[in-house]
């Protein structure tokens, strides 16, 4: 018996397709899925290609060395990456200005006073006429601190407010007699100027600071000038939706700003060149690089910010597939408009302030010898000959055609991890083809851009379930608003927490954001990225270049797979009277290994 095998090495996963070949006739498909090893359309996928063949040779009841042929797909690899609109680096002369947010603050209220050692209040120099910021190091408990606090507030010192280095904030506010405002968890304390005029504002739970959140209200407490208040413009920004704040001014405090430039996008065509600034923000990128019928490179303005991310992915590039650097060209890209967490550099406690970026994923396409290099190794390696297959969009439509119901002609949308594929055939079996960067992927970096998370693997879980709120033991309240009630109490560790709902539990969410923030920030990255995708590659196979040339599309690939994201698609499509639905390929494997199946027919349409 001949077996045959196509393999989708895909941005994410490598999907595998055997079939039985007897006498022209293809059966017995069998698939596999493994986890794609490196950047797409290096040699280090070869371990995950490997190790899907084995798992679809494993179900088919043979060996790898039973496979007669394999064909491989044209794997183009697609690398996201942000450029920020503008990148500030603040840094703190002397702790001009801190602000900080703890989880716990201590106290009501706003204190304005100069910042004092809590244990220089025992010195005789200090005039009890002033007001004092007292500053406790990790050495002093609550108890010891609320102490002497209570103490010198007896002896006629004037104590408006405190910051602590310890988690104590509440513990030494409910022992004081005459309750401030604390800030606690201080990370570098022993920064903290003294002597120096500090404010401190503590909002009411659930409440959000007013006076420090506001430039002029930071100018009024500290007597700024108009051109000292444009500089603290970003640090009241950081503060808008805290609890509380700290904001200190030291007299020789003069903030020291380093602005990279965010820089232009030099779009090439084979004709010309069009730039366009990166903090035009992504609907004016994306109205420039879709004007260009067809892209011949990308790059950006040298010592700016997205010109250095460019280049930057051109040089990984190159190193992975060892190629010249130059000779990498980059066919497309994706912009979309996010916020994300900057940390305020300098300063006292990890204090972050949200900055407009692009969000940029780019296509970069390698050279077809490359592939072939790939495959010839991968032959090695196999002992099997191995064949580069044709363009995935071609493929991807042939598999799709094994949905039950559907014929000629026949619009497709491949959405995986990296790229967005779309593809037309007409009646007569002719087809128009797309590529497309951004797709899962960029989805995942978008949610874990925004929500602060800094862990791309909790941020595909995000992206891949539904959430829900754990409000007893017993109980949680889904993202719908239904309640699902238990026999059994649920773990503790889960108790009062977002979590993810996985099919095989309950997975918490370590972020303080609630349950509404973080499904808009899922929902939104899903229409920026692949909903907006889905309608750019419609256009883009179209002959007259509109999207009401079609009536009906089919979703292919795994974000297909996604909980979402179909109604998203139709809700989107129904405004121009397209119905859309999910493959199921070959009537059994759902919108996954179009591709793997393409290949392996076409290979026996050509034979």
């Amino acid at each position: 018996m001949k077996y045959i095998a196509g393999i989708d090495i895909g941005n994410a996963t490598t999907e595998v397709a055997i079939c039985k070949a007897e006498n022209a006739e293809i059966s017995g498909f069998i698939t596999g899925i493994a986890k794609t090893t490196g950047v797409k359309g290096t040699r280090q996928n070869i371990r995950g290609v490997m190790n899907a063949l084995r798992d679809a040779a494993s179900k088919a009841n043979i060996s790898t060395s039973d496979i007669c042929l394999v064909q491989i797909n044209e794997a183009t690899p697609v690398i996201g990456d942000f450029a920020m609109e503008t990148i500030t680096e603040t840094v703190i002369t002397e702790s001009t200005l801190i602000g900080h947010n703890p989880s716990t603050p201590g106290g009501i209220g706003l204190g304005i006073g100069l910042t004092i050692l809590i244990s220089s209040l025992d010195d005789a120099s200090v005039s009890k006429e002033d007001s004092y910021v007292v500053v406790v190091p990790e050495e002093y408990n609550f108890e010891a601190a609320a102490e002497i606090l209570n103490k010198k507030t007896k002896e006629g010192f004037t104590i408006v407010a405190a910051i602590v280095k310890n988690d104590d904030g509440v513990l030494i506010n409910n022992r004081l007699d005459n309750k401030i405002p604390i800030v606690d968890e201080v990370k570098h304390i022993e920064k903290v100027p003294l002597g120096m005029k500090c404010a401190v504002e503590v909002a009411p739970i659930a409440g959000c600071i007013d006076l420090l959140a506001n430039p002029d209200g930071i100018a009024t407490i500290f007597e700024l000038s108009p051109k000292e208040t444009k500089h603290i413009v970003h640090i009241a920004k950081a503060l808008i939706g805290n609890r509380s704040a700290v904001v200190i001014k030291t007299p020789k405090g003069d903030v020291q700003e380093r602005k990279i430039p965010a820089g232009e996008l030099l779009i090439i065509s084979e004709s010309h060149t069009d730039s366009i600034g990166i903090d035009k923000g992504a609907e004016q990128i994306m109205k420039a690089v879709d004007g260009i019928a067809e892209i011949h490179d990308v790059k950006g303005t040298s010592g700016t910010n997205v010109g250095g991310m460019i280049e930057k992915i051109r040089h990984e590039m190159a190193t992975l597939t060892e190629q010249d650097a130059q000779n990498l060209l980059i066919k497309d890209i994706k912009a979309v408009d996010t916020l994300v967490p900057q940390e305020i550099q300098g300063g006292l406690a990890n204090e972050f302030f949200l900055s407009k970026a692009v969000g940029l994923a780019a296509m970069v396409k390698t050279e077809k010898l490359h592939m072939e290099k790939l495959a010839k190794e991968l032959s090695v390696k196999l002992n099997i000959p191995v064949e580069i297959g044709g363009i995935e969009g071609e493929m991807a439509i042939k598999g799709a055609l094994t949905t039950p119901g559907t014929e000629k002609p026949i619009l497709m949308v491949d959405v995986g991890a990296g790229s967005t594929d779309a593809c037309f055939m007409n009646s007569k079996g002719e087809t128009k083809t797309v590529h497309l960067a951004g797709a899962g992927n960029m989805v995942s970096m978008l949610i874990n851009a925004e929500l602060g998370l800094d862990d791309i693997n909790l941020s595909e879980e995000i992206k891949r379930y539904p959430l829900a709120k754990v409000e007893s033991l017993f109980s949680i309240r889904h993202e719908d608003g239904s309640v699902e009630f238990f026999e059994t109490p649920l773990e503790g560790a889960v108790f009062a927490r977002v979590v993810t709902v996985r099919p095989d539990g309950y997975s918490p969410v370590p972020t303080a954001k609630g349950l509404d923030k973080i499904r808009q920030v899922r929902q939104d990255a899903k229409r920026k990225v692949l909903v907006n995708n889905v309608l750019r590659a419609i256009k883009k196979v179209s002959i007259t270049g509109s999207i009401n040339e079609f009536e009906n599309v089919v979703l292919v690939g795994g974000s297909s797979l996604d909980f979402e994201f179909a109604n998203m698609v139709t809700d989107a499509l129904s405004y121009h009277g397209i119905t859309s639905g999910k493959g199921n390929i070959r009537g059994t494997e759902g919108p996954r290994n179009a591709v793997a199946t393409g290949l392996l027919l076409s290979y026996f349409e050509n034979v």
